[in-house]
Protein backbone atom coordinates (compact mmCIF):
# COMPACT_ATOMS: atom_id res chain seq x y z
CA UNK A 1 0.00 0.00 0.00
CA UNK A 2 1.06 3.32 -0.83
CA UNK A 3 1.53 5.89 2.16
CA UNK A 4 -1.25 8.89 2.61
CA UNK A 5 0.27 12.31 1.30
CA UNK A 6 -0.81 14.77 3.15
CA UNK A 7 -0.23 18.38 1.32
CA UNK A 8 -0.41 21.78 3.14
CA UNK A 9 -0.60 25.03 1.67
CA UNK A 10 1.58 27.89 3.20
CA UNK A 11 3.84 28.02 5.91
CA UNK A 12 2.41 30.94 8.14
CA UNK A 13 1.54 30.39 11.80
CA UNK A 14 -1.14 27.59 10.89
CA UNK A 15 0.36 25.77 8.14
CA UNK A 16 3.58 26.00 10.06
CA UNK A 17 2.90 24.72 13.23
CA UNK A 18 0.30 21.94 11.97
CA UNK A 19 3.34 20.66 9.42
CA UNK A 20 5.23 20.54 12.53
CA UNK A 21 3.11 18.57 14.36
CA UNK A 22 2.23 15.97 11.52
CA UNK A 23 6.13 15.28 11.37
CA UNK A 24 5.86 14.27 14.91
CA UNK A 25 2.58 12.17 14.83
CA UNK A 26 3.30 10.66 11.40
CA UNK A 27 6.78 9.33 12.34
CA UNK A 28 7.34 7.82 8.60
CA UNK A 29 3.94 6.34 7.80
CA UNK A 30 2.88 9.47 5.60
CA UNK A 31 4.36 11.51 3.01
CA UNK A 32 3.99 15.56 4.60
CA UNK A 33 3.97 17.99 1.72
CA UNK A 34 4.54 21.95 2.50
CA UNK A 35 3.94 24.27 -0.74
CA UNK A 36 4.87 27.65 0.18
CA UNK A 37 6.61 30.57 -1.73
CA UNK A 38 9.65 31.01 0.68
CA UNK A 39 11.87 28.30 2.40
CA UNK A 40 11.32 29.55 5.65
CA UNK A 41 8.31 30.34 8.27
CA UNK A 42 8.05 33.85 9.25
CA UNK A 43 7.84 35.11 12.87
CA UNK A 44 5.66 38.24 12.00
CA UNK A 45 4.86 39.79 15.45
CA UNK A 46 8.27 40.82 15.55
CA UNK A 47 8.65 42.25 12.19
CA UNK A 48 7.80 46.22 13.25
CA UNK A 49 11.53 45.42 15.21
CA UNK A 50 12.99 44.67 11.76
CA UNK A 51 11.45 48.04 10.24
CA UNK A 52 12.95 49.71 13.39
CA UNK A 53 16.20 48.72 12.99
CA UNK A 54 16.15 46.64 16.00
CA UNK A 55 16.29 42.91 14.60
CA UNK A 56 18.20 41.03 11.58
CA UNK A 57 15.34 39.64 9.26
CA UNK A 58 17.19 36.07 10.00
CA UNK A 59 16.67 36.55 12.94
CA UNK A 60 13.03 35.93 12.82
CA UNK A 61 13.18 33.67 9.50
CA UNK A 62 12.60 30.25 10.88
CA UNK A 63 14.26 27.42 7.93
CA UNK A 64 12.06 24.97 6.92
CA UNK A 65 14.47 22.40 6.10
CA UNK A 66 16.20 22.57 9.54
CA UNK A 67 12.74 22.91 11.84
CA UNK A 68 10.28 20.74 9.93
CA UNK A 69 12.09 16.74 9.79
CA UNK A 70 10.57 14.42 7.46
CA UNK A 71 8.76 17.54 6.07
CA UNK A 72 9.06 18.18 1.97
CA UNK A 73 9.02 21.63 0.86
CA UNK A 74 8.21 22.40 -2.74
CA UNK A 75 8.54 26.07 -3.27
CA UNK A 76 5.71 27.57 -5.10
CA UNK A 77 2.43 29.49 -5.11
CA UNK A 78 -0.55 27.83 -5.27
CA UNK A 79 -3.02 29.22 -8.27
CA UNK A 80 -6.03 26.42 -7.99
CA UNK A 81 -7.63 23.67 -6.19
CA UNK A 82 -9.42 20.47 -7.85
CA UNK A 83 -11.42 18.75 -5.09
CA UNK A 84 -12.31 16.57 -8.15
CA UNK A 85 -9.04 15.47 -8.87
CA UNK A 86 -7.26 16.04 -5.63
CA UNK A 87 -4.70 17.96 -7.03
CA UNK A 88 -3.46 21.75 -6.27
CA UNK A 89 -1.98 23.09 -9.16
CA UNK A 90 1.09 25.75 -8.69
CA UNK A 91 3.69 28.06 -10.11
CA UNK A 92 7.22 28.00 -9.01
CA UNK A 93 9.66 31.07 -8.88
CA UNK A 94 10.23 30.98 -12.18
CA UNK A 95 7.25 30.68 -13.50
CA UNK A 96 6.82 27.01 -14.23
CA UNK A 97 3.23 25.24 -13.70
CA UNK A 98 2.79 22.31 -11.73
CA UNK A 99 0.29 19.93 -9.46
CA UNK A 100 0.39 18.37 -6.72
CA UNK A 101 -1.76 15.37 -6.10
CA UNK A 102 -3.40 14.70 -2.28
CA UNK A 103 -4.76 12.62 0.30
CA UNK A 104 -5.80 14.99 2.84
CA UNK A 105 -5.38 18.81 2.07
CA UNK A 106 -4.50 21.24 4.73
CA UNK A 107 -5.35 24.93 3.24
CA UNK A 108 -3.31 27.89 5.51
CA UNK A 109 -2.50 29.89 3.10
CA UNK A 110 -3.20 33.09 5.55
CA UNK A 111 -4.04 36.89 4.29
CA UNK A 112 -3.04 39.59 2.22
CA UNK A 113 -3.76 43.31 3.10
CA UNK A 114 -7.51 45.08 3.03
CA UNK A 115 -7.55 47.92 0.90
CA UNK A 116 -10.47 50.81 1.60
CA UNK A 117 -11.36 53.08 -1.48
CA UNK A 118 -9.46 55.52 -0.49
CA UNK A 119 -8.15 57.75 -4.07
CA UNK A 120 -4.58 57.46 -4.01
CA UNK A 121 -3.87 54.74 -1.36
CA UNK A 122 -2.89 52.13 -3.79
CA UNK A 123 -0.33 54.02 -5.53
CA UNK A 124 0.92 56.24 -2.65
CA UNK A 125 0.87 53.77 0.83
CA UNK A 126 2.97 50.60 1.66
CA UNK A 127 1.90 47.84 3.53
CA UNK A 128 3.25 45.73 6.19
CA UNK A 129 2.97 41.90 5.97
CA UNK A 130 6.12 40.53 4.93
CA UNK A 131 10.43 41.08 4.82
CA UNK A 132 10.42 43.08 1.85
CA UNK A 133 8.09 45.79 3.46
CA UNK A 134 9.63 45.82 6.81
CA UNK A 135 13.37 46.28 4.72
CA UNK A 136 11.75 48.96 2.64
CA UNK A 137 10.52 50.90 5.52
CA UNK A 138 13.50 50.68 7.73
CA UNK A 139 15.40 52.23 4.63
CA UNK A 140 12.99 54.42 3.33
CA UNK A 141 12.89 56.40 7.64
CA UNK A 142 16.80 56.58 7.55
CA UNK A 143 16.59 58.28 4.11
CA UNK A 144 14.02 60.59 4.87
CA UNK A 145 15.79 61.96 7.62
CA UNK A 146 18.93 61.90 5.40
CA UNK A 147 17.41 63.59 2.86
CA UNK A 148 15.81 66.52 4.97
CA UNK A 149 19.33 66.83 6.75
CA UNK A 150 20.73 67.68 3.27
CA UNK A 151 17.68 69.72 2.10
CA UNK A 152 17.58 73.90 2.11
CA UNK A 153 13.58 73.89 2.07
CA UNK A 154 11.80 74.20 5.53
CA UNK A 155 8.78 73.16 3.89
CA UNK A 156 10.56 69.77 2.58
CA UNK A 157 12.49 69.35 5.69
CA UNK A 158 8.64 69.24 7.17
CA UNK A 159 7.36 66.74 5.26
CA UNK A 160 10.18 64.72 5.07
CA UNK A 161 10.26 64.03 8.35
CA UNK A 162 6.69 63.52 9.01
CA UNK A 163 5.55 60.04 8.92
CA UNK A 164 1.78 58.96 9.00
CA UNK A 165 0.40 55.42 10.05
CA UNK A 166 -2.66 54.47 9.53
CA UNK A 167 -4.54 51.57 11.51
CA UNK A 168 -3.76 51.67 15.11
CA UNK A 169 -3.93 47.66 15.82
CA UNK A 170 -1.07 46.05 16.91
CA UNK A 171 1.09 46.48 13.65
CA UNK A 172 0.09 50.03 13.08
CA UNK A 173 0.45 50.75 16.94
CA UNK A 174 3.74 49.13 17.05
CA UNK A 175 5.69 50.13 13.39
CA UNK A 176 4.69 53.34 15.22
CA UNK A 177 6.79 52.96 18.01
CA UNK A 178 9.75 51.65 16.98
CA UNK A 179 9.90 53.87 13.63
CA UNK A 180 9.59 56.98 16.55
CA UNK A 181 12.78 55.89 17.92
CA UNK A 182 14.42 54.67 15.10
CA UNK A 183 13.98 58.43 13.31
CA UNK A 184 14.57 60.21 16.52
CA UNK A 185 18.12 58.07 16.66
CA UNK A 186 18.88 59.30 13.77
CA UNK A 187 17.95 62.74 13.78
CA UNK A 188 20.16 63.05 16.37
CA UNK A 189 23.05 63.13 13.83
CA UNK A 190 22.26 66.62 12.57
CA UNK A 191 22.08 68.95 15.13
CA UNK A 192 21.21 71.38 12.29
CA UNK A 193 17.98 70.28 11.82
CA UNK A 194 15.37 72.54 13.58
CA UNK A 195 12.26 70.14 12.63
CA UNK A 196 12.29 67.02 14.22
CA UNK A 197 10.08 63.84 13.51
CA UNK A 198 6.58 63.64 13.19
CA UNK A 199 4.87 60.86 13.59
CA UNK A 200 0.82 60.65 13.53
CA UNK A 201 -1.06 57.69 14.49
CA UNK A 202 -4.69 57.72 12.43
CA UNK A 203 -7.56 55.45 13.39
CA UNK A 204 -11.60 55.39 13.01
CA UNK A 205 -11.80 54.10 15.99
CA UNK A 206 -12.41 55.82 19.33
CA UNK A 207 -9.20 54.42 20.76
CA UNK A 208 -5.86 52.80 20.05
CA UNK A 209 -5.53 49.26 20.80
CA UNK A 210 -9.05 48.79 20.63
CA UNK A 211 -8.77 45.32 21.11
CA UNK A 212 -7.19 45.17 24.55
CA UNK A 213 -8.23 45.87 27.50
CA UNK A 214 -8.71 50.00 28.26
CA UNK A 215 -6.24 50.31 30.86
CA UNK A 216 -3.51 49.08 28.21
CA UNK A 217 -4.78 51.05 25.37
CA UNK A 218 -4.61 53.74 27.69
CA UNK A 219 -1.05 52.85 28.60
CA UNK A 220 -0.08 52.72 25.69
CA UNK A 221 -1.86 56.27 24.52
CA UNK A 222 0.33 57.50 26.72
CA UNK A 223 3.67 56.08 26.26
CA UNK A 224 3.18 57.33 22.70
CA UNK A 225 1.91 60.38 23.68
CA UNK A 226 4.56 61.40 25.63
CA UNK A 227 7.25 60.42 22.75
CA UNK A 228 5.63 63.15 20.93
CA UNK A 229 3.56 60.89 18.67
CA UNK A 230 0.10 62.72 17.93
CA UNK A 231 -2.63 60.16 17.91
CA UNK A 232 -5.74 60.76 16.08
CA UNK A 233 -8.88 58.53 17.06
CA UNK A 234 -12.09 58.64 15.38
CA UNK A 235 -10.38 59.96 12.08
CA UNK A 236 -10.10 58.67 8.51
CA UNK A 237 -8.12 60.01 5.49
CA UNK A 238 -9.73 60.82 2.73
CA UNK A 239 -7.12 61.07 0.06
CA UNK A 240 -3.45 60.49 -0.68
CA UNK A 241 -0.80 62.09 -3.06
CA UNK A 242 2.55 62.06 -3.85
CA UNK A 243 2.74 64.82 -1.71
CA UNK A 244 1.21 63.75 1.67
CA UNK A 245 -2.39 62.92 3.18
CA UNK A 246 -5.65 64.60 3.14
CA UNK A 247 -7.23 64.12 6.67
CA UNK A 248 -10.93 65.40 6.58
CA UNK A 249 -10.21 69.16 5.30
CA UNK A 250 -6.85 69.23 6.81
CA UNK A 251 -3.83 68.60 4.28
CA UNK A 252 -0.54 67.04 5.96
CA UNK A 253 2.25 67.00 3.59
CA UNK A 254 4.71 63.81 3.69
CA UNK A 255 6.45 61.29 1.99
CA UNK A 256 5.32 58.03 4.35
CA UNK A 257 2.27 56.52 4.63
CA UNK A 258 2.29 53.44 6.20
CA UNK A 259 -1.26 51.20 5.61
CA UNK A 260 -1.70 49.05 8.44
CA UNK A 261 -5.62 48.99 8.48
CA UNK A 262 -5.86 45.67 8.65
CA UNK A 263 -6.22 41.73 6.04
CA UNK A 264 -8.22 39.93 4.05
CA UNK A 265 -7.70 36.36 3.20
CA UNK A 266 -5.80 35.65 0.62
CA UNK A 267 -7.07 36.08 -2.98
CA UNK A 268 -7.01 32.21 -3.85
CA UNK A 269 -9.85 31.56 -1.27
CA UNK A 270 -11.86 32.85 -3.37
CA UNK A 271 -10.50 30.41 -6.15
CA UNK A 272 -11.19 27.55 -4.84
CA UNK A 273 -14.69 27.02 -5.61
CA UNK A 274 -15.35 25.97 -1.87
CA UNK A 275 -18.43 27.75 0.26
CA UNK A 276 -16.98 31.18 1.89
CA UNK A 277 -18.56 32.35 4.74
CA UNK A 278 -17.63 36.48 5.40
CA UNK A 279 -15.22 35.86 2.74
CA UNK A 280 -13.12 32.96 4.21
CA UNK A 281 -13.24 29.21 3.46
CA UNK A 282 -16.13 27.70 5.50
CA UNK A 283 -15.42 24.89 8.15
CA UNK A 284 -17.08 22.78 10.75
CA UNK A 285 -15.87 23.23 13.97
CA UNK A 286 -13.10 20.43 13.18
CA UNK A 287 -11.65 22.54 10.74
CA UNK A 288 -12.91 20.82 7.85
CA UNK A 289 -14.78 22.10 4.80
CA UNK A 290 -18.05 20.81 5.41
CA UNK A 291 -18.72 18.27 2.05
CA UNK A 292 -15.12 17.77 1.51
CA UNK A 293 -14.31 15.35 4.08
CA UNK A 294 -10.55 15.24 2.70
CA UNK A 295 -9.91 19.13 2.84
CA UNK A 296 -9.13 21.14 5.79
CA UNK A 297 -8.83 24.70 6.23
CA UNK A 298 -7.59 26.92 9.25
CA UNK A 299 -5.54 30.28 9.84
CA UNK A 300 -6.65 33.68 8.71
CA UNK A 301 -8.17 31.68 5.09
CA UNK A 302 -10.66 29.95 7.29
CA UNK A 303 -13.98 30.89 9.12
CA UNK A 304 -13.69 28.62 12.14
CA UNK A 305 -16.49 29.12 14.66
CA UNK A 306 -15.80 30.17 18.19
CA UNK A 307 -16.87 28.07 20.19
CA UNK A 308 -16.73 30.50 23.25
CA UNK A 309 -19.09 32.78 21.27
CA UNK A 310 -21.88 31.00 19.30
CA UNK A 311 -23.01 32.53 16.25
CA UNK A 312 -18.80 34.49 15.40
CA UNK A 313 -15.81 33.63 13.86
CA UNK A 314 -12.28 33.45 15.10
CA UNK A 315 -10.43 36.75 14.67
CA UNK A 316 -7.44 36.34 12.44
CA UNK A 317 -4.81 36.58 14.75
CA UNK A 318 -1.26 34.90 15.16
CA UNK A 319 -2.26 33.27 18.25
CA UNK A 320 -5.53 31.49 16.79
CA UNK A 321 -3.72 29.97 13.77
CA UNK A 322 -1.10 28.47 15.67
CA UNK A 323 -3.05 26.39 17.83
CA UNK A 324 -5.79 25.93 14.85
CA UNK A 325 -2.80 24.15 12.88
CA UNK A 326 -2.10 22.11 15.77
CA UNK A 327 -5.68 20.98 16.02
CA UNK A 328 -6.10 20.25 12.11
CA UNK A 329 -3.09 18.38 12.23
CA UNK A 330 -4.16 16.16 14.94
CA UNK A 331 -7.44 16.26 13.57
CA UNK A 332 -5.95 14.84 10.00
CA UNK A 333 -4.00 11.99 11.99
CA UNK A 334 -6.96 11.16 13.51
CA UNK A 335 -8.32 10.39 10.12
CA UNK A 336 -5.41 8.16 9.91
CA UNK A 337 -6.36 5.91 13.26
CA UNK A 338 -3.96 8.22 15.38
CA UNK A 339 -5.32 9.71 17.97
CA UNK A 340 -9.29 11.40 18.30
CA UNK A 341 -10.69 14.12 16.65
CA UNK A 342 -11.34 17.03 18.34
CA UNK A 343 -13.07 20.55 17.93
CA UNK A 344 -11.22 23.83 17.83
CA UNK A 345 -12.12 25.33 21.25
CA UNK A 346 -9.63 28.28 22.78
CA UNK A 347 -8.85 29.70 25.49
CA UNK A 348 -6.76 33.37 25.15
CA UNK A 349 -3.69 33.04 26.61
CA UNK A 350 -3.75 37.16 26.88
CA UNK A 351 -2.41 40.21 24.51
CA UNK A 352 0.64 42.30 24.23
CA UNK A 353 2.13 45.26 22.45
CA UNK A 354 6.15 46.20 22.06
CA UNK A 355 6.29 49.86 22.53
CA UNK A 356 10.39 49.44 22.04
CA UNK A 357 12.90 50.52 24.95
CA UNK A 358 11.60 49.89 28.17
CA UNK A 359 7.53 50.33 26.99
CA UNK A 360 4.81 47.97 26.35
CA UNK A 361 1.80 47.30 27.22
CA UNK A 362 0.47 43.46 28.28
CA UNK A 363 -2.70 41.41 29.85
CA UNK A 364 -1.08 37.30 29.96
CA UNK A 365 -4.29 35.70 31.18
CA UNK A 366 -6.15 38.44 32.58
CA UNK A 367 -3.24 40.30 34.59
CA UNK A 368 -2.95 44.62 32.85
CA UNK A 369 0.84 45.25 32.89
CA UNK A 370 2.53 48.11 32.02
CA UNK A 371 6.59 48.93 31.54
CA UNK A 372 9.26 46.65 32.86
CA UNK A 373 7.46 43.93 33.36
CA UNK A 374 5.24 44.33 30.53
CA UNK A 375 8.53 44.27 28.93
CA UNK A 376 9.55 41.09 30.24
CA UNK A 377 6.20 39.75 29.86
CA UNK A 378 6.34 40.38 25.95
CA UNK A 379 9.51 39.46 24.79
CA UNK A 380 9.44 36.31 27.08
CA UNK A 381 6.32 34.75 25.46
CA UNK A 382 8.13 35.55 21.82
CA UNK A 383 11.00 34.03 22.88
CA UNK A 384 9.28 30.79 23.52
CA UNK A 385 7.15 31.22 21.23
CA UNK A 386 9.83 31.29 18.36
CA UNK A 387 11.09 28.03 17.03
CA UNK A 388 14.68 28.91 16.81
CA UNK A 389 17.42 32.18 16.90
CA UNK A 390 16.03 32.65 20.23
CA UNK A 391 19.49 33.65 21.87
CA UNK A 392 20.32 35.59 18.29
CA UNK A 393 16.67 37.66 19.66
CA UNK A 394 17.51 38.18 22.79
CA UNK A 395 21.16 39.39 22.33
CA UNK A 396 19.82 41.95 19.50
CA UNK A 397 17.66 43.23 22.00
CA UNK A 398 20.26 43.90 24.48
CA UNK A 399 22.61 45.92 21.77
CA UNK A 400 19.28 47.78 21.10
CA UNK A 401 18.67 48.52 24.66
CA UNK A 402 22.29 50.34 24.63
CA UNK A 403 21.48 52.52 21.52
CA UNK A 404 22.79 50.63 19.24
CA UNK A 405 20.34 50.34 16.36
CA UNK A 406 22.39 50.34 12.60
CA UNK A 407 21.64 53.72 11.32
CA UNK A 408 22.59 52.98 7.21
CA UNK A 409 20.36 52.28 4.80
CA UNK A 410 21.16 48.71 2.91
CA UNK A 411 19.33 49.51 -0.30
CA UNK A 412 18.00 46.04 -0.81
CA UNK A 413 14.49 46.58 -1.75
CA UNK A 414 13.49 49.30 -4.08
CA UNK A 415 9.99 50.61 -3.52
CA UNK A 416 8.50 48.77 -7.16
CA UNK A 417 8.98 45.50 -5.27
CA UNK A 418 6.43 46.03 -2.32
CA UNK A 419 3.79 47.91 -3.76
CA UNK A 420 0.02 48.10 -1.86
CA UNK A 421 -1.88 44.67 -3.08
CA UNK A 422 -4.07 46.33 -5.64
CA UNK A 423 -6.96 43.79 -5.56
CA UNK A 424 -10.19 45.34 -5.70
CA UNK A 425 -10.88 47.33 -2.49
CA UNK A 426 -13.30 46.92 0.23
CA UNK A 427 -15.79 48.73 0.99
CA UNK A 428 -15.81 48.48 4.93
CA UNK A 429 -13.49 49.49 7.31
CA UNK A 430 -11.42 47.10 8.62
CA UNK A 431 -10.49 46.00 12.37
CA UNK A 432 -6.91 47.24 12.85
Amino acid sequence: MTRPHILIIGAGFAGYHAARRLSRLARGNADITVLNPTDYFLYLPLLPEVAGGVLDPRQITISLADTLPGVRHVLGEATDVDPDQRRVHYRDPEGRRASLGYDRLLLTVGSVNKLLPIPGVADNAHGFRGLPEALYLRDHLIRQVELAGGSTGPADRAARLTFVVVGAGYTGTEVTAQGQLLTTQITARYPHLVEKPRWMLIDHGDRILAHLDHRLSDAATGVLTQRGVDLRTSTSITEVTSDGVHIGDEFVASRTLVWCVGVRPDPLVTDTGLRLEQGRIAVDAYLRVPGHPRIYACGDAAAVPDLTRPGKLTTMTAQHAQRQGIRAADNIAADYGVGHRRPYRHASLGFAADLGGTKAAAKPLGLPLRGLPAVAVTRGYHLAALPANRSRVAAAWLFAAAGNRPRTQLGLVPASAVPLDTASPEVTHADS
